[in-house]
């Protein structure tokens, strides 16, 4: 009964591809794999026929609608760093906010945010920050007629740079302050807003 059972087992495990029935136990000859096919597109494509093509930069036209945009990001983000104590961030948004307003001709807003962004940058001991909002002052203010105090601003600027070492920027006051010097237009102007003042003075006498 064992050996039967044996039989069976044994049987039962032969695989069908087997064949034994047929006796053929010999080793079979296995042929190579056929070779893939190498298809390489890019290297049949000559490299003359690829053009380089530089894409134009395109430049967003400044309208008074994304110049509104920015000046409400800017004063948002001015008014969060105020509220969060974080003097020197709000220092830069205020700068920020005068430049904005120097391109929409907004010269007095400029002048208010520009001496805001100096006052605490004075406070904060940024003194590149402090060099560059008075040379932006002095020019907004030498735009508005007032060449005496332009060219105070100027020499503070300059003062605070020699005290620190900033040779580029020395030399970039002077070119301002001998443009300033130089402007026709601001000369007419200061000569109007003297004038001016002159006469609102002899007549509140």
């Amino acid at each position: 009964m064992r050996y039967i059972l044996l039989v069976l087992l044994c049987a039962f495990n032969l695989t069908a591809n087997a064949q034994w029935w047929r006796g053929d136990f010999k080793k079979h000859k296995r042929y190579a794999l056929i070779t893939q096919p190498k298809n390489n597109p890019i290297k049949r494509i000559p490299k003359s026929s690829i053009a380089k093509v530089k894409l134009p930069f395109v430049k967003v036209p400044r309208s008074a609608y994304n110049l509104e945009l920015c000046e409400k990001a800017v004063i948002k983000s001015a008014q969060h760093h105020m509220r969060y104590r974080e003097y020197a961030l709000a220092s830069y948004n205020f700068s920020e906010l005068a430049e904005l307003y120097v391109k929409e001709n907004r010269l007095s807003e400029a002048k208010w945010y520009y001496l805001q962004s100096i006052l605490i940058s004075k406070r904060e001991g940024d003194q590149q920050h402090t060099i560059s909002s008075l040379i932006n002052l002095g020019l907004v203010k030498a735009d508005l007629g007032d060449l005496v105090q332009a060219q105070q601003d100027l020499a503070e600027a300059r003062q605070i740079a020699v005290a620190t070492g900033r040779n580029a920027d020395i030399l970039t006051i002077d070119k301002k302050v001998a443009y300033v010097k130089s402007n026709k237009v601001w000369l007419s102007k200061s000569e109007l807003r003297y004038a001016e003042a002159v006469e609102l003075s002899g007549k509140i006498k």
